[in-house]
Formats: structure tokens, C-alpha cells, sequence
């Protein structure tokens, strides 16, 4: 039997890592809009690979200077910068059938001075990432919006109990305890063409809200709450999925020191943790595979 041919598979290229920070100067009062895009292409590329033909390969340096030129005339929000991104790439090389941009957002905030904001003095917050991901696929958008590092935590309200037990189980259940994880989300609309920067600002305080207000049997039972409320309240997402670890905090034996502890003082283990992954979906709604390539963990 012979063997089989060796073929290129699957490929795309482009420039990753595109660090632009575009300041609007219109008033006194500047904004600031600090991303991370990469941007990749797919299309007709093969001689590429397997004949060193480079005759339809946009540099990835004409990528990279694209998305400054882009930037020039604003950013406005993420999701539409990259579609934008997406619509040029593919209209303006016939070689170039689809693609994918993706792009993290860092927010800033305003440095207080003498109890006002500043107009062009910013600190960075420390706070979640917003991401956001194009992928085109010939006509078709898909466009899929997340935030990473949501670090959220609540003292009480929380518990784990009922699970099955055998000789190495050893953890106690229990009613009492600190929850606390770091929310990885990735959304996917059903159509472009919607507000996103409203549309991320409403589903941050869900995701807020659901994990706040219901006491948790689980994080697994709070991750799909927190699912569902964003899937009732927005019409316009088709399927939203989650990373969430268990940061677990252990309460701490003082009692080599002759003290109590009335379950106030905890030891914030950083490793190891439970790793909650799920997707929350609508039924019947197909979940098309080109949307999510590339997520990652998320597929």
C-alpha cells in the first residue's frame, strides 16, 4: 500500500501583537484608546508554502501599518474596528478570502486632581481586559466579544455540598465559604451591526449581578447563571462560553497561637484549582466551528 501525500493543510498568516494607542486631541479634554491587534489572513496562499511564490502574500508589514492607518480616523468600538479591518483585507486582495482579527482593549482612567478628573493625566486600572474577535469566512462576520481577568469574589452566600465521597475524598462539605474566581468569557452575536460598546457594558453587569445575587451551590451553578442571565436579557447573543477557575480560600488554623478564627481569616492558595469550563447556549441555534477557531480553550 503506498504511502499518502503529503499536503498543506489549513493556514493562515499575518501580524500579531500590534500595540496602538490612539489619542483624540479634538478638545482640551483628550481620550485615549490603548489596544492589541492581531490581525490574520486566509485565502489563496499555497504557492506560498510550496513553492516559495510569494506573488499573493500581503506582507504582514502592510498589515501592521493598515491598522495604524485605520487608527488615524478613530477606533471607536473594538468589534467595529476590527470588521472594518476585516471588510478592507478581503475587498481589496482578490487572493484574500476571509480571515481573523482579534484585539485585547486596556482601559484607563482618569488621574483625580484636586477633586476632579484630569483631561490628559490617565492611570491604568489593573482591571479585566476587554477582547474582541473578527472572523471572516468569504460574506460571512462572525463576531465574538469577551473580557478576561473579571476578578470577582464573595465572602458568604456560598457553598459545596452533596457530591460523592470515597477513601480519598477528604474535603468537607459545607454551607459557609468564600467564593471566588476569575471570570474568562467569550460571547458570539448572531448578527453585526449592534452597539457593542452598550452591548459589553450591559453584559459586564449581568455577569456582576448573577454571581452576586443567588447563593451558589457551585461554580458551576453560578457559571450558568451567570449565562443565562446575559442570554435572557440580550436577544442579540447567540451563545455565551466560560473559563472559570476556583480560587480557593482555606481558612487558616490559629489555634498554635491560641487564637480563634471565626472564619475570618483565609490563605489565598494560588495553585492548585478547580477549572470550570462550560457553554451556555440557545436551543436549536446552531454554534458554527469557523466562529470559535483560534479561541482556544473556549472551543
Amino acid at each position: 500500500m503506498s504511502e499518502p501525500a503529503i499536503v498543506l493543510g489549513a493556514n493562515r498568516y499575518g501580524k500579531a501583537e500590534v500595540r496602538v494607542v490612539k489619542v483624540t486631541r479634538d478638545t482640551e479634554r483628550h481620550e485615549i484608546d490603548d489596544l492589541d491587534i492581531t490581525s490574520q489572513l486566509s485565502g489563496d496562499f499555497a504557492a506560498s508554502y510550496l513553492e516559495g511564490d510569494n506573488a499573493n502574500v500581503v506582507p504582514t508589514d502592510t498589515q501592521k501599518n493598515t491598522i495604524f492607518a485605520f487608527a488615524r480616523d478613530g477606533i471607536g468600538s473594538t468589534e467595529e474596528f476590527l470588521l472594518r479591518l476585516a471588510d478592507h483585507f478581503t475587498s481589496s486582495f482578490e487572493c484574500v478570502t476571509g480571515g481573523r482579527w482579534t484585539a485585547e482593549r486596556y482601559a484607563w482612567e482618569r488621574i483625580m486632581s484636586h477633586g476632579a478628573e484630569h483631561d490628559h493625566a490617565f492611570v491604568r486600572t489593573g482591571r479585566e481586559v476587554r477582547t474582541a474577535m473578527v472572523v471572516a469566512d468569504g460574506d460571512e462576520r462572525h463576531v465574538i466579544a469577551g473580557v478576561d481577568g473579571l476578578r470577582v469574589l464573595k465572602t458568604t452566600g456560598s457553598g459545596f455540598e452533596g457530591y460523592p465521597r470515597d477513601r480519598y475524598t477528604t474535603l468537607a462539605e459545607t454551607r459557609e465559604r468564600i467564593l471566588a474566581t476569575e471570570v474568562a468569557a467569550r460571547w458570539r452575536y448572531g448578527e453585526p451591526g449592534i452597539d457593542y460598546d452598550a452591548a459589553y457594558a450591559g453584559v459586564r453587569a449581568l455577569l456582576l449581578e448573577a454571581f452576586a445575587e443567588r447563593f451558589s451551590a457551585g461554580l458551576q451553578a453560578t457559571l450558568f447563571d451567570m449565562g443565562r442571565r446575559v442570554l435572557e436579557e440580550h436577544a442579540e447573543i447567540a451563545e455565551i462560553r466560560f473559563s472559570m477557575p476556583n480560587n480557593h480560600h482555606v481558612l487558616v488554623d490559629l489555634s498554635p497561637f491560641g487564637l480563634d478564627n471565626p472564619n475570618e481569616v483565609f490563605y489565598a492558595a494560588d495553585r492548585p484549582y478547580g477549572l470550570i469550563e462550560a457553554a451556555v447556549v440557545r436551543e436549536g441555534v446552531p454554534s458554527p466551528a469557523v466562529a470559535w477557531e483560534g479561541v482556544g480553550r473556549f472551543c
